[in-house]
């Protein structure tokens, strides 16, 4: 079982296991999406930018990063909805062969009822060097917890 509305009120970081990111990845997520720009799909074009060789798909490094943070099991059956996403900022390129992870820390709560209530977290993804690549706001709708006098009765 998740962590319920009312456990977001540590402001310890929570910290997922790290992922790397593949050729095929990048590939896949081309052919997914349709975004074949050649920054992503042609290394000697690469090879000519201010990169010097391909970099991950910005949208595809916020998306794994989605993926990390639900491997984290924080929210294991007491997420009730993706509420939005602000300040969404791609600080430093990803790299094919980059392993990234996430950092999560809560930064607001607000009780919306009796049964849920927001939880806003300061997403950060580091690569293998603990570099800041992406930052952004992440406002997820959370269960409250149940109070005794509002668990339904078995009987």
């Amino acid at each position: 079982m998740g962590l319920y509305f009312e456990d977001f009120d540590s402001c310890d970081d929570a910290v997922s296991r790290g992922r790397t990111l593949t050729e095929a990845d990048v590939m896949m997520f081309a052919g997914l999406t349709g975004d074949f720009m050649e920054l992503h799909t042609n290394e000697e074009y690469a090879k000519g930018t201010k990169y010097g060789r391909r970099i991950v798909h910005g949208a595809l490094v916020f998306a794994v990063s989605v993926g990390l943070g639900t491997r984290m099991n924080l929210l294991d059956d007491t997420l009730l909805a993706f509420a939005g996403v602000d300040k969404l900022r791609f600080v430093a390129p990803v790299f094919i062969g980059d392993t990234i992870r996430l950092v999560k820390r809560v930064k607001e709560r607000k009780e919306m009822g009796a049964a849920q209530g927001t939880v806003v977290f300061e997403s950060r993804v580091l690569n293998q060097r603990g570099e800041l690549v992406l930052v952004y706001l992440d406002k997820l709708l959370v269960k409250r917890r149940l109070t005794p006098a509002e668990t339904p009765d078995p009987s």
